[in-house]
């Protein structure tokens, strides 16, 4: 690959990147937030012990758990982006690397 094709890589992979890191960060804000919910929601339904309450118990942790697959998703895509952009880096390294001669030096 051409330097000027890592360097443009590199740069998407950053600002996608940051993007990510941005929407991770409010995925976690929501998450506390519904994960608070849900156990409230959990402490209402053991106190009423009514069939509404555990209904709202059960809605509030379903979300709480679909936020929580969200957020992951999330972090997967953040690691697997530092993964290519070290590939990249990598790349870019050997590409400024000198070559090595024959007895291995360079």
């Amino acid at each position: 690959m051409s330097r000027s094709l890592i360097e443009r890589r590199l740069t998407e992979v950053a600002e996608r990147l940051k993007q990510l890191r941005v929407d991770l960060g409010v995925a976690d804000e929501q998450l506390v937030h519904f994960v608070q919910e849900a156990d409230d929601a959990r402490l209402r339904s053991l106190v009423s012990e009514t069939p509404l309450a555990e209904r709202e118990h059960r809605d509030a942790a379903r979300h709480a758990a679909a936020i929580q697959r969200s957020r992951d998703e999330l972090a997967a895509e953040v690691r697997r982006l530092e993964t290519v952009q070290d590939e990249l880096l990598d790349e870019l390294v050997a590409l400024a690397a000198p070559p090595m001669s024959a007895d291995g030096s360079r």
